[in-house]
């Protein structure tokens, strides 16, 4: 039973994302959903990434105008200097198992599940679907567990429906062989389409066992939140639904921020959590170029290219003759960050080089007219909401198949998946630019308004963040 006293205080949220830019930016979304519904809110960060948000973001600045929100910083045990991705990204899994994972655990029995006399206990642990500690962890202290899975819906419906099927590795078929056993994906998922992972015969690498063992802890979880919407991915949730108890689609969830902000006349801040400072010198860029004339060449804040692969794309781009904005973030070459003087020269009368930009407003701003994207499912969300044909080269994890619904389901962009040749890059640039221009951009615009259409009152994600809030609000104990 609760007190007098803490009937009276909002409903209390911890949220724990896995500390990758990706998993953060829309668990900061949520968070702000959360406070824009009076909730109180505990967003475990690790240190470094904290530090990291107050350097290069205003999202600090944002939440303090929300009383009821709070950080709480953790070290993940990696030193300051590692660089948390490509290759060594990897490492950041065991860090946090190892690391941040007990000492969260020894913060919420010391605080007493962070009760205090101005915020009541733990109503709702809100999780990373890439925590697979987390069920027992939220039964043994009595709090209803709300998994979010930042990936695609399809994404997690593929893994679940292959690792149960048993099909594992798929090393020796075809790649080009549709793969059997996912219900809704049969004609026209391939091979290739599968994560990384999935092609090694070594099914006890760390990663793999790590995706395997949250993916299976799922339904368990009181309930599931995906940022996607139905018109995106009706087709899979509905299969999803036999296997989930309660799902909760609530996306593209960065416009959806926008419009409950507009909705709710704040003044707030959109939160956008980079790890890097944006260079917004490229939008002066853009504003001087035509209309719908430039690409967007972006591969996330993981991916790393070689430079035998870097000079592939930056031939593929300068053949084709078009305009190009290229973010290219210090750690993303392999071998060192120094750019030759080749390239340096050759982009000066096309393209235009940053370390880091303000993706969304890149991709809505009316000179870009595609994207050549890593196919990470906020990017990929971001590109539909903004109605940007995509070319997808991805990197690892659900990009694989997200990249294979742009090309082949949605129709609104190419795969070029397992290549890295400048003729093939060149002629993915002229189709989406040229050849099939307009056929994509037609396409891209509908999504667009589909995807606005279900974070607006009375839209589908709209309603199902609406009976998420009332969900959680139904959890406190009376």
């Amino acid at each position: 039973m609760s007190s007098k006293s803490e009937e009276k205080l909002p409903v209390h949220v911890v949220i724990f994302p896995f500390p990758a830019q990706g998993h953060m930016n829309c668990m900061l979304n949520l968070a702000h959903l959360f406070c824009l519904s009076d909730f109180h809110v505990t967003f475990i960060v690790s240190e470094f990434t904290h530090r990291l948000l107050l350097r290069n973001t205003s999202v600090p600045a944002t939440f303090a105008a929300y009383p009821g929100f709070q950080f709480r910083a953790i070290p993940d045990g990696l030193p300051d200097d590692h660089p948390r991705s490509g290759a060594k990204g990897a490492d950041v899994v065991p860090a946090v198992t190892t690391n941040m994972v007990p000492l969260f655990k020894k913060m919420m029995a010391d605080e007493d599940l962070l009760a205090s006399p101005h915020r009541r206990p733990v109503t709702c642990f809100v999780a990373d679907g890439f925590f697979s500690f987390a069920p027992d962890f939220a039964e043994e202290n009595g709090i209803p567990l709300v998994y979010f899975r930042t990936p695609s819906a399809s994404y997690f419906w593929a893994m679940i429906s292959f690792i149960q099927a048993q099909q594992i590795p798929i090393q020796g078929k075809s790649m080009d062989e549709l793969v059997k056993g996912i219900p809704g994906m049969e004609g026209f998922l391939r091979g290739r389409d599968l994560p990384g992972f999935f092609r090694s015969d070594d099914v006890n690498v760390r990663l793999f066992q790590s995706l395997t063992a949250a993916i299976r802890q799922t339904a368990r979880a009181q309930a599931v939140i995906f940022n996607t919407f139905e018109d995106l991915e009706g087709p899979i949730l509905s299969i999803m639904l036999q296997k989930l108890p309660r799902i909760f689609t609530i996306g593209p969830i960065h416009e959806h921020q926008k419009s409950r902000l507009i909705e709710n006349k704040s003044e707030a801040s959109i939160v956008a959590g980079n790890f890097w400072a944006e260079d917004r010198s490229c939008i002066d860029w853009l504003n001087a170029q035509p209309l719908r004339s430039v690409i967007y060449v972006s591969f996330g804040s993981i991916t790393v290219v070689t430079r035998e692969q870097l000079m592939e794309f930056w031939h593929g781009l300068v053949n084709s003759s078009h305009r190009f904005l290229w973010v290219m973030r210090p750690d993303s070459i392999t071998g060192g960050d120094q750019i030759s003087a080749e390239l340096m020269e050759g982009t000066k009368e096309k393209g235009y080089l940053v370390k880091w930009a303000p993706q969304e407003e890149v991709l809505n701003h009316p000179a870009v007219g595609g994207f050549l994207t890593h196919s990470g499912w906020n990017s990929t969300l971001e590109s539909i909401v903004a109605g940007v044909p995509m070319i997808c080269w991805p990197y690892f994890g659900d990009q694989t198949i997200n990249s294979r619904f742009v090309s082949e389901v949605w129709k609104i962009g190419l795969d070029i998946k397992d290549s890295c040749d400048r003729l093939i890059i060149e002629k993915a640039v002229r189709e989406v630019m040229e050849v099939r221009k307009d056929e994509f951009l037609e396409r891209a615009d509908g999504m667009a308004k589909m995807a606005k259409k279900a974070v607006e009152r009375g839209g589908s994600s709209y309603a199902n963040l609406d009976a998420l809030i009332g969900y959680i609000k139904s959890l406190i104990i009376t």
